[in-house]
């Protein structure tokens, strides 16, 4: 899989302390996109599943306040199957998952494809559709315009209709 960078502690991309992993390659380039770099297909970087598991593994200063990954990038459903593997392991360690998407939150509902499915399945926190610079607010938490949302997957799934977050 290729990705566009990595970071072990971030406290803007989702709740709590977060490893993000940006994913390379995007589709929508929106217009004033925060990671530009990172739609081209082929730019970034190649890992395997694996060793990305190892670095979010990776022991260091402050691991254990460490409260989720988070997907972001680039396009992390693009990516969906390996997104996936990785999301079923940070679990397995105690953390939450938190996915960036272009998409629609109802898109990829849609979507009959199995590895979509399954990253959505793992996803605890999904901030979805495009960034739209027309409608960008400083203040908002986790996202850069008002037309995102951020859902509440958990609560999403239990209720059968999108369940937005509202927490820290």
């Amino acid at each position: 899989m290729r990705l566009s960078g990595f970071t072990y502690e971030s406290i803007v991309d989702g709740p709590g302390l977060r490893v993000v992993i940006f994913a390379q390659g995007c589709l929508s380039a929106c217009a004033y996109c925060h990671n530009p770099e990172s739609w081209p297909l082929d730019g970034g970087q190649e890992y395997t599943v694996r060793e990305i598991i190892r670095m979010i593994k990776k022991p260091g200063p402050g691991r254990k306040r460490i409260r989720g990954v988070t997907f972001s990038g680039g396009e992390p459903f693009l990516q969906a199957g390996e997104f996936a593997q990785i999301a079923i392991e940070a679990k397995r360690i105690g953390w939450d998952v938190c996915n960036f998407t272009g998409y629609t939150y109802e898109e990829l509902a849609e979507r009959d494809d199995a590895d979509i499915q399954a990253l959505l399945s793992h996803t605890d926190y999904l901030i979805d559709g495009p960034y739209i610079h027309e409608k960008r607010e400083i203040g908002l938490k986790f996202r850069g315009s008002t037309n995102q949302r951020v859902i509440d997957m958990n609560e999403t799934r239990k209720r059968g209709k999108v369940a937005l977050y509202y927490g820290t």
